[in-house]
């Protein structure tokens, strides 16, 4: 049997006898979304830790727990705190958390995130939908043997966010009166911001915002034939955009800003899906 499957079918089954919930929705929470769990009536919480083999988040602010519950009724698995490919994680462990809540039942994936706005009308505070990706700068999580029981070999990814989605998150976001910018999102491999060339090449490429996480797990989503959006927090511009270096601290204040619109505008979301 494929090491990576089997790896990924025992955590799933350690889930399964440790939690019973089927969801219908996930939700992977970027910087700036750690309490949404106040939003959720929670049924249950897993920590990483009592899942054997499950790789556990190492960057401050990302808590380690699945959280089971219903959000304006609708069941949803929560991942509270993402692992990220910069942590030294192989790129399957990074997406197995994707791969486990997809094979719980969850059928559809909101993808949040906090990103560096790459392009110039943007400022920090805007929330971007994600319309599509770029995902050359990283490992893509299906090389290797395929996983021929989640998915095909060759996947087409044409259309990696549900376009029934992405109006959903239009709606939300006009009934919220929220504005809401769209664009591309490039994923880089981190944990080093990128420099002012980078970016500058990122934008000639077509990309409107950057971060280090969220593509690999769409694309792996997009694998399962999961439905998949994603929603971006820009909390700072790009390296080079502004005279200033870019600070950790600075994304998390921007991110603590705009977390109440933020997590109003994921709950109108779920409660439509």
């Amino acid at each position: 049997m494929n090491q990576i499957y089997e790896k990924t079918m025992k955590c799933a089954e350690i889930v399964k006898s440790k939690v019973d919930f089927k969801p219908e929705a996930a939700l992977i929470l970027g910087s700036g979304l750690g309490e949404y769990a106040k939003n959720m009536d929670v049924k249950a919480e897993l920590s990483y830790s009592e899942i054997e083999g499950f790789p556990v988040s190492t960057v401050a602010g990302h808590d380690g727990r699945f959280l089971f519950g219903y959000v304006e009724g609708v069941p949803v698995v929560l991942m509270k705190g993402r692992v990220h490919y910069y942590e030294g994680y192989e790129m399957s462990d990074v997406v197995m958390p994707t791969r486990i809540m997809g094979l719980l039942g969850a059928k559809k994936l909101i993808l949040t995130n906090a990103a560096g706005g790459v392009n110039l009308s943007y400022k920090p505070g805007d929330l971007m939908m994600i319309t599509d990706h770029i995902s050359a700068f990283v490992k893509s999580p299906l090389i290797g043997p395929n996983l021929e029981e989640l998915g095909t070999r060759f996947p087409d990814m044409s259309n990696v966010y549900d376009t029934e989605l992405c109006d959903k998150i239009r709606n939300a976001a006009d009934k919220l009166k929220v504005q809401i910018q769209e664009g591309v999102y490039v994923q880089c491999s981190g944990p080093n911001y990128e420099t002012p060339a980078e970016i500058r090449m990122y934008r000639t490429l077509g990309a409107d915002a950057v971060g280090m996480s969220t593509v690999c797990e769409a694309m792996t989503a997009a694998h399962m034939g999961m439905k998949v959006c994603g929603i971006s927090c820009i909390t700072n511009m790009a390296a080079g955009i502004l005279d200033q270096p870019l600070d950790h601290k600075e994304v998390q204040e921007v991110a603590d800003r705009v977390k109440d619109t933020f997590e109003k505008l994921v709950t109108e979301i779920i409660k439509t899906i």
